[in-house]
């Protein structure tokens, strides 16, 4: 099992660059044991542009969950 982090990087609207050092961010959490899922760079509606970079990590969890109960999911 593992768990995940999802960090969101927007991009400055004037420059067209992050507003953070996104592969500063990436080595740091490899320090902390995370690992790189992806860099997801949705684009604007109707434009070439990205709004912003969506950075997923996932780093194994200490010990695993009780299994989930799906027979009590309010739906």
């Amino acid at each position: 099992m593992f768990q995940y982090k999802f960090i969101r990087v927007d991009i400055n609207f004037w420059t067209g660059k992050p507003t953070l050092d996104y592969r500063q961010i990436i080595k740091d959490h490899a320090d902390q044991g995370w690992r790189l899922v992806q860099l997801f760079a949705p684009m604007k509606s109707g434009q070439m542009t990205h709004r912003y970079y969506e950075i997923i990590l996932e780093k194994p969890l200490e010990e695993d969950p009780p299994p989930y109960d799906y027979k009590n999911d309010i739906v």
